[in-house]
C-alpha cells in the first residue's frame, strides 16, 4: 500500500503542487469573479467577469481573511470585492462613505461631510435613468429608475464608524448594500476590482460581449 502511495505521488506531484499554488494564487494574490446581477450598472454588467487584486490592501495568510501586512485602505470610489458575513455571500460595491464620514441621501442625491456631489450628463430613457455622479477625485456613472423615488433613494445622515465603510451599488435603485446590509467592516473587503476579464451576454445565448474583453472599470 505504502509502495503504492509512493508511486502515485510521483507521478502526480506535478499536478498537485500546480493545484496548491493555485489555490494560493487565487486565495491570496489574485482571483475572478462572475458577477451574476444588475447591482453595479451601468458599470458592471451580468455576465462580467471581474479581475480581482487582492493585493490591493492587505497581504493576507491564505483561504484566511487574516492580513499580514496593510499595504493602504480602500478610497472613495474604489469597487471593492466583499465577504459579506450580512449577506452570506461575495459582493461587488463602489465605496462611498469612509471611516469618520457622514454620509446623506435625498432622492438619489449624495451629500458627504456637508458637500453635495455633483450629477451631470443626465440621460433619460424608456428603461433607465442616467447620470455621471462626481465628488472630490471620485466620478463615475449610475443608474436609477425611470420610476422616480424609491424606498433606497433617500437616508441619513449617517456617520460612518471606525473600521467600518459605506459602499452603494452603481445601480442605485437594485442595490442590496450598506442601505440593506449596514456598514462593511474593513476585515471583510478582500480587493478591488478594476478590470473586466471577459464577458457573456446571458440573453443572447451566453454570446461574448468581445467589446467588454479587459475593459478597465
Amino acid at each position: 500500500m505504502k509502495d503504492r502511495l509512493m508511486k502515485l505521488w510521483r507521478e502526480y506531484r506535478g499536478f498537485a503542487l500546480f493545484v496548491v499554488l493555485m489555490i494560493i494564487f487565487r486565495s491570496a494574490l489574485a482571483d475572478w469573479n462572475t458577477v451574476p446581477s444588475g447591482s453595479m450598472k451601468p458599470t458592471i454588467l451580468e455576465g462580467d467577469r471581474i479581475f480581482v487584486n487582492k493585493l490591493a490592501y492587505d497581504l493576507r495568510v491564505p483561504l484566511t481573511h487574516i492580513s499580514i501586512f496593510r499595504f493602504s485602505d480602500p478610497r472613495r470610489g474604489d469597487i471593492v470585492v466583499f465577504d459579506s458575513k450580512a449577506a452570506d455571500t461575495r459582493l461587488v460595491k463602489r465605496v462611498i462613505g469612509l471611516p469618520g464620514d457622514i454620509v446623506e441621501m435625498r432622492d438619489n442625491r449624495l451629500t458627504i461631510n456637508g458637500v453635495a456631489a455633483r450629477y451631470s450628463s443626465v440621460e433619460h430613457t424608456r428603461d433607465a435613468i442616467f447620470a455621471i455622479e462626481s465628488y472630490g477625485g471620485m466620478m463615475h456613472r449610475i443608474e436609477l429608475a425611470p420610476t422616480g423615488a424609491s424606498r433606497f433613494s433617500s437616508f441619513g445622515p449617517v456617520k460612518v464608524p471606525q473600521d467600518r465603510y459605506l459602499v452603494l451599488g452603481d445601480n442605485r435603485d437594485n442595490s442590496a448594500d450598506s442601505r440593506v446590509r449596514g456598514f462593511i467592516p474593513r476585515g471583510e473587503i478582500v480587493g478591488d476590482a478594476r478590470t473586466v476579464v471577459l464577458s457573456v451576454d446571458y440573453d443572447r445565448y451566453y454570446l461574448p460581449r468581445m467589446d467588454r474583453f479587459f475593459r478597465e472599470l
